[in-house]
């Protein structure tokens, strides 16, 4: 009796009664995730979800109802003796892709002192707007451990004015737009709503305890917090709904919770393996069983990148990487940019997702400005304008596309007869050549201009438009007799042989014509002391031949000034002197650095490597473009996922564990990435560049 009245004493001394409202409203302000990712889920059917999974552990953003809408900031789990707690992120952690032909992630936790070991296996219900974890726990020591489930909702692209509840056993949350409802079974032991940094889980449980349950938090920046409950098996399920209100949140989470994790799992895993089947099989040319998971997991995460309410609308990147993560809304790798998708879209043309190559078309002409007929810097994935910039390859690679879909009807014809008659007057100078901080006379964007017109003249033929395919037809002849006196220098100090410039601030390659380079950049620099390996798509688009002398000879300076030897592979930064990337020390890049500190460092670009293997096959060198696929290959991260940027010999100072040639904290996955990835495995197949428009090639080239 005694023993039992000590248990009772010692039960109410450690059972928090019942709070009412959260104090310390609104709470701190947080930044999005790093967006290194290690998965990105969504089912292949209509559900609006998609889940991204954190490299450091747990679940990241949280998209709906759309793909450019960020809904939730994270789900993590913490470890608790009562004494102390340990974040789960804290462990080693491992992430694996549990199947093999569909986006299926599973993490490992093991406490770094061997005291447990957590699963977590993500999915999402194929029906329902749910995401759902498959929870196991097991101590290692044999002592009592409690786990808590730590939500940060961000509903609606916001993430300062979610409010919270307890309904019952389940966490409800929402703002003006959305909520969510995360439920478990077996039901939670426990529940707390608070705000971040003074009243939420992270706080309270420093001591090991969950010492407050707040039923509601006024609206901030919510935190909840719920305990969770196991089987005698030692696993439970999470089940996280979305919905436009609370009430169909939480309809939407019980929903799933009732037809179970592995009903759902497997119903996530078919629809995948559906879509996978509709595909043209994998090129034989992969090198093992590495490559061809690579590239099944980069088709599916193209097709995963398509909004589903706006068909067609593939995003540049499901992360928000620097200070992007710090825009509240969110910043611009979930929008829509016409010339990331032309590269997602010809990579579906060749893995044989000819229906989501033509959605991506009939997506760029619905974004198609009036009256002029240009295109959007990028869009939101419903279609409206967000950036403001013009950048004239992004007006052609839509009618380069269209060409390449064999599409010639009268609907398709008026949207290329207006972009292209927009190039006659706006072109070739670019007022934003392709990595949009400079304007000028671009070899890629002249390359992209040539071919567009030459496509939208046998577009113009085939309606009977002859007029205007003439037109067309000279000005394009006129650009590319002309593009090396624009951007070829004969007197720059990198070769005493011709070699092309980034760019041309006034076309004449042979001046020294200065101009700052921006993020952080040296200032006054000399034009011709400025190069970038995107000249290539002049051999890629069939404007110049392969052996072309100038073309032939910048290979070496690109070589020798943007190149980096890794233990994974040679890489090549983007253009000389670029910023875009972490600072110095590794922290986010950000706006407004001054000119010449040369604060920030853009590191290797591994779609580069896509693209010297495309020129090496235009070369005949079928076995150079296989070394470039296999070095995009080692640049994947936890689960598959091509980067951005991969560190390179300057890895943030004073700092361990950066690898050159692994992923930075840059875009990951980057679709244009894995794009190319795909498209390349295609032609090393092929033994040629398939996407090259041959009506090109056959006028310039052969």
């Amino acid at each position: 009796m005694r023993a039992l009245a000590q248990a009772l004493v010692a039960a109410l001394i450690t059972t928090p009664a019942p709070a009412s409202g959260a104090p310390g409203g609104p709470g701190l302000a947080e930044d999005f995730l790093p967006a290194d990712k290690s998965g990105f889920a969504t089912a292949a059917t209509p559900s609006p979800v998609w889940l991204t999974v954190q490299k450091e552990g747990g679940l990241g953003e949280i998209f709906y109802p759309d793909l450019g809408t960020p809904s939730a900031r994270l789900v993590r789990f913490v470890v608790a003796d009562g004494r102390r707690a340990v974040p789960a992120n804290d462990a080693h952690v491992r992430t694996d892709l549990v199947e093999g032909r569909s986006l299926s992630y599973r993490q490992t936790f093991t406490d770094r002192a061997g005291r447990w070991r957590l699963t977590a296996t993500y999915t999402t219900d194929p029906g329902r707007a749910t995401v759902l974890a498959d929870v196991r726990f097991v101590a290692l020591d044999r002592r009592h451990h409690d786990v808590y489930a730590i939500y940060d909702p961000a509903l609606s692209n916001s993430r300062n004015d979610d409010a919270g509840e307890t309904r019952g056993d389940a966490l409800v949350a929402s703002d003006a737009g959305a909520a969510s409802a995360l439920v478990g079974a077996p039901p939670f032991g426990a529940t707390s709503n608070g705000f971040r940094g003074t009243s939420d889980g992270w706080t309270d449980l420093r001591d090991g305890r969950l010492d407050h349950r707040y039923r509601t938090a006024a609206a901030g920046n919510l935190v909840q917090t719920a305990r969770l409950r196991f089987t005698g098996q030692g696993k439970t399920t999470l089940a996280l709904g979305f919905g436009p209100d609370a009430g169909s949140a939480l309809r939407t989470a019980r929903g799933s919770l009732t037809a179970g994790f592995p009903a759902s799992f497997k119903g996530y895993a078919d629809s995948w393996h559906r879509y996978l089947d509709g595909l043209t099989a994998p090129p034989v040319a992969l090198a093992g069983d590495y490559q061809r998971q690579l590239y099944r997991v980069s088709v599916m995460v193209l097709a995963a990148s398509e909004d589903k309410t706006y068909r067609g609308a593939y995003v540049a990147s499901p992360s928000m990487p620097w200070i992007w993560g710090r825009d509240d809304p969110s910043g611009p790798y979930h929008l829509v940019w016409s010339r990331d998708l032309y590269q997602i879209a010809t990579a579906l043309i060749a893995a044989g997702d000819l229906a989501g190559a033509n959605r991506a078309l009939d997506y760029l002409f619905t974004v198609q400005q009036r009256p002029d007929g240009s295109f959007p810097q990028n869009s939101h994935v419903d279609g409206t304008p967000v950036w403001e910039g013009l950048q004239l390859d992004e007006v052609a690679f839509p009618i380069v596309l269209a060409y390449q879909l064999g599409r010639a009807d009268q609907v398709t014809w008026s949207h290329v007869k207006r972009a292209a008659d927009f190039l006659l007057g706006a072109g070739p100078v670019t007022p934003q050549e392709r990595w949009e901080n400079q304007s000028g006379y671009s070899p890629a964007t002249i390359a992209s201009e040539i071919a567009g017109l030459v496509c939208a003249a046998h577009i113009a033929r085939a309606n009977g438009d002859t007029a205007s395919s003439d037109r067309y037809l000279s000005t394009a002849d006129e650009w590319q007799a002309r593009v090396k006196d624009w951007t070829v220098t004969t007197t720059g100090p990198y070769s005493p042989e011709p070699y092309f410039l980034r760019l041309t601030k006034d076309g004449n390659p042979d001046a020294g014509t200065a101009y700052t380079i921006g993020d952080s950049g040296p200032s006054n620099v000399d034009q011709r002391r400025v190069v970038d390996p995107s000249y290539l798509d002049l051999v890629r688009l069939g404007v110049l031949a392969a052996g072309d002398p100038a073309v032939v000879n910048t290979l070496s300076v690109i070589d020798a000034e943007l190149g980096v030897h890794t233990p994974r592979g040679f890489y090549w930064h983007r253009a000389s002197f670029d910023g875009y990337g972490e600072k110095r020390d590794g922290s986010p890049w950000e706006f407004g650095l001054p000119d010449d500190s040369r604060i920030t460092l853009g590191r290797a670009w591994p779609l580069l490597s896509g693209e010297r293997g495309e020129y090496q096959i235009a070369a005949g060198d079928l076995a150079g473009a296989r070394r470039q696929l296999s070095a995009m290959a080692r640049t994947a991260g936890p689960g598959y996922m091509l980067p951005e940027q991969v560190w390179d010999d300057q890895p943030p100072s004073g700092s361990r564990g950066f690898v050159p040639g692994t992923p930075t904290f840059s875009a990951t996955p980057l679709t244009w990435t894995h794009a190319q990835f795909v498209r390349l495995a295609w032609n090393v197949q092929a033994g040629r560049v398939l996407e090259q428009p041959a009506i090109v090639a056959d006028r310039y080239v052969d």
